[in-house]
């Protein structure tokens, strides 16, 4: 047999596999997914449908709701407000969650498992019961006042219905869900690295910001991102330690609604904040190209 023969007797072999091995497509495990289908239509879709058809038809059709949003100097404000508050907790969720989930790293199993102990239990805690906590603790004649006005002679300083009482609550609440991106992905990092960058001589300082930080990166984006959103749609946290002027989108949502009766102008904030929120989630996953939000998942 010539090789021309055998080499056309292969690809034809070849082929007549490929088609054995791919036949007709079977549909039914996909009827697996019905019900999660189903599901997440009636509960998420549907009212996202509904809220968007209020918003372009309450009180009477049109982009009336959407132009009052941007039109209004106070909404601008509240937009602003809710998106620095959002930024500004984060960063402190960062600073406070970065060192702590890195010494969760080095640290034996015991204290290891000690640490995550102290992180999860105030998940288990209803968050009106810490807002509360905080209220009694940050007012005027709270706890905190009277430290400062017995030991340094200074007070009362107003710490609640301040931007301060607000982002100290959050990032008390936030906390968490920074620090387990960040020792999800510290713990995938080698610790010979640094000692590896030192030996060839650069300094802690140097081997920390050009090989640790980078490789932590992923924890960073996926905490980031996360206390971000939920940062932007907190409620009880602003409403019971702010006040009238540090009023954030979360509470003029409620406040249309529920006080004027404005449905129209309530569910564009809505679809506004919504918008805002997918938005950033495309930004940060474009920025952070060939990594993953979720640090311990691949894409």
């Amino acid at each position: 047999m010539s090789e021309g023969t055998v080499t056309e007797t292969i690809a034809v072999s070849g082929a007549d596999a490929g088609r054995r091995k791919r036949g007709p497509r079977n549909w039914r495990p996909l009827l697996l997914l019905v019900p999660a289908f189903v599901i997440v239509s009636l509960f998420f879709l549907a009212p996202l449908v509904d809220v968007f058809i209020r918003s372009v038809t309450d009180p009477q059709p049109g982009v009336q709701n959407y132009v009052w949003l941007v039109t209004t100097p106070a909404n601008l404000n509240v937009v602003l407000r809710t998106f620095g508050t959002a930024i500004l907790v984060t960063i402190v969720c960062l600073l406070l969650a970065y060192p702590y989930a890195y010494l969760m790293t080095i640290v034996s199993d015991r204290t290891r498992n000690l640490m995550q102990l102290f992180i999860m239990m105030p998940l288990w805690t209803s968050i009106l019961v810490r807002t509360l906590a905080w209220m009694v603790l940050l007012q005027d004649t709270g706890p905190i006042n009277g430290l400062l006005a017995a030991w340094f002679g200074i007070g009362p300083i107003p710490l609640i219905r301040t931007t301060f009482g607000v982002a100290l609550g959050m990032s008390q609440v936030l906390l968490p869900f920074m620090v387990l991106p960040l020792y999800s992905s510290m713990a995938k990092i080698d610790k010979r690295l640094l000692p590896a960058a030192s030996n060839l001589g650069a300094n802690p300082v140097t081997a920390f910001f050009t090989v640790y930080l980078p490789l932590s990166k992923p924890g960073i984006f996926s905490g980031g991102v996360t206390v971000f959103i939920l940062g932007l749609g907190f409620y009880i946290i602003p409403a019971l330690l702010g006040s009238s002027k540090e009023i954030m989108i979360s509470a003029l949502i409620q406040q249309q609604i529920s006080v004027f009766l404005m449905w129209g102008q309530g569910t564009a904030l809505g679809i506004f904040l919504l918008v805002c929120t997918v938005l950033i989630l495309v930004i940060v996953s474009r920025l952070n190209r060939g990594g993953s939000l979720f640090p311990g998942v691949n894409r």
